[in-house]
């Protein structure tokens, strides 16, 4: 059991918690509040003078399964072979003891969804997991958590450079929805025990009875509409990836129930989609309550700069409560975890960061990193777990 005392900061839903104790037991948040008893036998941790705010949340990234600084060996991100490889899985792919996910927790993020590339049409299922461990099924949240796909100059620059579907933006709407169509004829014919098991088809398929969402990479405003117009064709339920030019079309996006995950808004405009690539997308989304969160699509943005990230949404006008929570609460939210983590509070895991001082000033510096009730980094000894 751990008891954390003299406890100030953000604890989720918009609420601080001053001078007070939180106790934890087996992973879990037991008792918040002030005036609390500290059990006997309990481990004391003082965060007087530090901060807290719930562990942090990375809705879309290719931690450890695009390596970073070994080259083509660590790239195991994007299966190119086909323009549509919905059979793939993120988890078969991921090096759990990448830098990466030390990155993470030094940075106080404490869950990632961890995602195929968008060079093709369909990349593969995506899966959660916390970032501490040495083996990926010990370390998962969720999976699956969603299947990938992308509209836009990915796939067309990927397959579309070979000659082969997709060429075109039609193209690949095209295939997209052929795929969808396939998985639903095999969905019937299944039930009628008239075909083997097809695994590509049966991912598919997992979108289809809303047992997963779709997840759909998509920077510009147009690409936004086809995926939206694919939501509504087939009755999926889906989430924006990007939404790069969300703030050009904020109003169309609110009336179609989508969550949002906007970034990498740190990286450079690398290709044409991210020409009026900005921080103005966030506040446009803001003013029409779209629910987004904030991403670093790692390795694109380093994995630690995901708080730098929340300070530079609110220098662009953002307030602190919204950049926070795209984060935490609302980046649980787009997981569909909500009722897990993202906040403080009673029966969530135990996930959460001491900083130096106010998180939203960039010269401070997470101090403690707990996952499950468990401390996984510690500044002043620099633990290697």
């Amino acid at each position: 059991m751990l008891a954390i005392t003299n406890v100030n900061g953000y604890i989720g839903n918009g609420t601080k918690l001053s001078e007070g104790t939180i106790i934890v037991s087996d992973g879990k948040f037991v008792k918040i509040g002030n005036d609390i008893a500290i059990p006997d036998g309990c481990e004391v941790v003082n965060a007087r003078g530090q901060v807290i705010t719930p562990g942090l949340i990375d809705v879309h990234t290719h931690v450890g399964i695009h390596e970073e600084g070994i080259g083509k060996e660590g790239q195991d991100y994007n299966e190119v072979s086909a323009a549509s490889t919905p059979q793939v899985r993120a988890i078969d792919g991921i090096n759990p003891i990448e830098k990466g996910f030390n990155d993470a927790r030094l940075a106080g993020v404490t869950t990632v969804q961890i995602m195929p590339g968008s060079a093709n049409v369909i990349g593969g299922e995506m899966v959660i997991v916390k970032t501490v461990g040495h083996i990926v099924d010990e370390m998962v949240v969720k999976s699956p958590s969603g299947l990938k796909a992308a509209l836009g100059e990915n796939p067309k620059r990927f397959h579309g450079g070979k000659g082969v579907l997709p060429i075109t933006r039609m193209g690949t709407a095209a295939l997209l929805r052929e795929k969808l169509i396939e998985a639903q004829n095999y969905i019937e014919n299944r039930k009628k025990g008239k075909v083997d098991r097809k695994l590509e088809l049966e991912n598919i398929a997992k979108v289809l009875n809303k047992e997963i969402p779709l997840r759909v990479h998509a920077h510009r405003a147009d690409d936004i509409v086809t995926a939206l117009r694919l939501k509504n064709e087939f009755g999926i339920d889906l989430t924006i990836e990007h939404c790069t030019e969300g703030h050009k079309i904020a109003p169309f996006i609110a009336k179609h129930n989508v969550r949002v995950a906007v970034g990498p808004t740190m990286s450079s405009r690398s290709k044409i989609e991210l020409a009026d690539k900005g921080w103005h997308t966030l506040q446009a989304l803001a003013n029409e309550d779209v629910p987004f969160s904030i991403t670093t699509d790692h390795p694109v943005v380093g994995i630690d700069h995901l708080m730098t990230s929340a300070i530079l949404a609110v220098k662009y006008g953002l307030t602190e409560e919204l950049a926070l929570q795209a984060i935490t609460l609302n980046a649980a939210k787009h997981l569909g975890l909500e009722e897990k983590i993202g906040s403080i509070e009673v029966g969530k895991d135990a996930d959460f960061v001491l900083w130096s001082g106010d998180p939203f000033d960039l010269r401070n510096k997470v101090e403690q990193t707990f996952i499950n009730g468990k401390l996984v980094y510690a500044e002043e000894r620099r633990m290697n777990v």
